[in-house]
């Protein structure tokens, strides 16, 4: 059974608690027995950066290390900007070029949250840091109806977050885009299989933004979650580069 748009798929929302509540806690909401993320962001996201006069056909702000792990098929890159190691306040930048490579031109900008501490080159289950790197997007869902995902996407009320968790937590799932990170590609993301082991972490995501900073994904609103689903196309072999802006540049 598919769902409308995209390559939407949907699975049953009659999921086991256990592995879902596992899922759930690895991304944007409160870990279970608390009541809400304890370090909230300050401050206004940093403005996007500009363009790289120098070099169009770099990334701007992204050094030679990083860089090199963009494949070279790649035409669009979702890059995310932390505003420091330790901060919360980061802002996300779609990038794009066309299918022969060429020079990077921006499309869109948004504010954005990571992990309530920052940002580590090592994540590891609950440090509530956002890892480092270069990851492809290969899939999406949410609660809500497709909304028109060229990802493909699975749509489950198995997403919801747990109504024990704060209200402002309630709708982050409606919409998420996999991150791969120690998950299997082409698989929900709500999957829980952790190729590298649970130690590593797991369901690091694209989602909905609750104003504050998460327990590793990345956040933005609504209205960006939607236009990332319309446009990331599988066959432009999307990617987020993502950190701080010194692990970025470095």
């Amino acid at each position: 059974m598919r769902d409308g748009g995209g390559g939407g798929r949907v699975v049953a929302a009659a999921v086991a608690f256990g592995v879902i509540a596992a899922a759930l806690t690895g991304c944007g909401g409160p870990a279970a027995g608390q009541g809400g993320e304890a370090a909230a962001a300050s401050g206004p996201p940093a403005t996007s950066p500009s363009a790289d006069a120098a070099d169009p056909t770099h990334v701007p702000g992204v050094g030679d290390r990083l860089r090199k792990r963009i494949p070279d098929d790649s035409g669009q890159v979702v890059a995310v900007y932390g505003d420091g190691r330790d901060s919360a306040n980061a802002t996300l930048v779609l990038y794009t070029r066309s299918a022969s490579g060429g020079a990077w031109k921006r499309a869109r900008s948004w504010p954005a949250h990571n992990g309530t501490k920052g940002w580590t080159p090592d994540h590891h289950e609950g440090d509530k840091r956002t890892p480092v790197g270069v990851y492809t997007l290969t899939d999406a869902g949410g609660v809500l109806k497709d909304p028109g995902s060229k990802l493909p996407y699975t749509r489950s009320a198995a997403f919801a977050a747990p109504r024990s968790w704060g209200r402002a937590y309630w709708h982050d799932f409606d919409y998420v885009i996999a991150i791969d990170y120690n998950r299997v590609k082409h698989t929900p993301p709500n999957d829980p299989t952790r190729p590298q082991g649970r130690s590593k972490g797991g369901s690091i995501w694209i989602h909905m933004d609750h104003g504050r900073g998460t327990s590793a994904c990345v956040s933005v609103s609504k209205s960006a979650m939607e236009y990332l689903l319309r446009t990331l196309d599988p066959a432009r072999h999307p990617v987020v580069v993502m950190g701080d802006r010194a692990d970025l540049a470095a």
